[in-house]
Order: C-alpha cells, then sequence, then structure tokens
C-alpha cells in the first residue's frame, strides 16, 4: 500500500489507543482537534477553506462545534474510510500525491507528543515515498525564507540543495525527519552541520507555507 493508506490506518489506529484528550505537536491541539482538522479537510469544503480565509471562518467552527458533540469511536471510523467518493484526493495517485505526507506527518503529531517517542522503522517503500517528497519543489517553498543555504543528506542518496545561499547548513537524517522539520516540527532526530550562528538561526526559522 501507499504511504498515505498505510499512515491512515496507522494513524486511526492509534487515535483509537490514546483517545481524544492526548497532546498533539500541533500547538494547542489535543487528538480530538487533529482528527476533527483531518475530517474537516476531508469532508467539509467550506469548513476547509474558511481555515485559511477569515471570512469563512464561521463555516469551520460550526463544523468543529458539529464534530465536538460526536462520539470519538464515530469520528475514527469516518476518518479510516478515507475521504467520500465526490473527494478527488481519494482518488488513486491523488491520494497519494496530496494525503501521503499529510498523513506521515499527523501521524507523527500524535505518536511525538507522548512522551518517550522513538523514531519508527518505515518500510523501503515508504521511505522511498518521502525521500521523493524531500527532493520535490515544495520542499524548497517551506524553507525560502530561510537565512541560509540549506543541503539535505540522507543516507545512500545525493545531497539535495533545498535553499541556495551562503553560508550553508546541512541536514542529515532519514526522509522522514527531514519531511516533520520541513513542516515546522521540532521534535526530530537531525544532524545539523555548519556555523553555530547559522545553525542557530536555521533551527529558529518558521518552516513551512
Amino acid at each position: 500500500m501507499s504511504l498515505a493508506r498505510t499512515e491512515r490506518a496507522a494513524l486511526a489506529d492509534l487515535f483509537a489507543a490514546v483517545g481524544p484528550d492526548q497532546p498533539t505537536l500541533c500547538e494547542g491541539w489535543q487528538t480530538r482537534d487533529l482528527l476533527t482538522h483531518l475530517l474537516i479537510r476531508e469532508r467539509d469544503p467550506l469548513g476547509a477553506v474558511g481555515t485559511q480565509l477569515k471570512p469563512l471562518h464561521s463555516f469551520t467552527e460550526k463544523a468543529e462545534q458539529g464534530y465536538r458533540s460526536r462520539p470519538w469511536t464515530s469520528m475514527i471510523e469516518q476518518y479510516r474510510a478515507g475521504p467520500p467518493a465526490w473527494n478527488p484526493t481519494g482518488w488513486g495517485p491523488v491520494d497519494d500525491l496530496v494525503n501521503g505526507n499529510e498523513m506521515f506527518i499527523h501521524h507523527e503529531d500524535v505518536r511525538r507528543g507522548q512522551p518517550g517517542w522513538q523514531p519508527r522503522e518505515l518500510s523501503e517503500q515508504d521511505t522511498a515515498e518521502l525521500a521523493k517528497s524531500v527532493t520535490s519543489p515544495l520542499s524548497r517553498l517551506m524553507v525560502r525564507k530561510a537565512p541560509t543555504g540549506i543541503v539535505a543528506h540522507i543516507p545512500g542518496h545525493e545531497p539535495v540543495v533545498l535553499r541556495k545561499g551562503e553560508p550553508v547548513v546541512t541536514l542529515t537524517g532519514e526522509p522522514g525527519e527531514i519531511v516533520l522539520w520541513l513542516s515546522g516540527r521540532d521534535e526530530v532526530e537531525l544532524e545539523f552541520g555548519g556555523d553555530p550562528a547559522a545553525v542557530g538561526a536555521l533551527r529558529t526559522l518558521q518552516r513551512g507555507f
């Protein structure tokens, strides 16, 4: 199965195991808040747009209120089933393209929100999908405001220039760790190399979109 499908199933299982009131890496969000976000993203177009456009935020608030009153197990099973048939993000290759990183990142948001987390050993297929993400133009957009050059070193791969510039900071680690860092997460296992001042500046960079 693709990364999008394996991570969706694993996250649904984790939601069931930890319950609705556990912390996540999404600031201010417990697990119910994160699952609500995922359901609105896939099942409520106006609510999803309202997360980005303030004039439509009332639709998001209404959708959130509706999910707060629903049984936790019902929410999990609806999420596990994937997007409804009318949503193209659930259609084969589109699902892989749009949801692979999203499901992986939010799975780790829950995992790493718990004490004592450790990085997982991912399958070769999932690791390859994440490595491909690191080389995509979207990854470069996530660090477009960086004050330094950035080069990612993934074991077994050629270096990836994420941003040109001087001085250069290197990121060394598994592709999943780099994907998480690019998305703004700091609970990662990465080695930063380069001038200490440049590394310090990069660590405080606001990443993502």
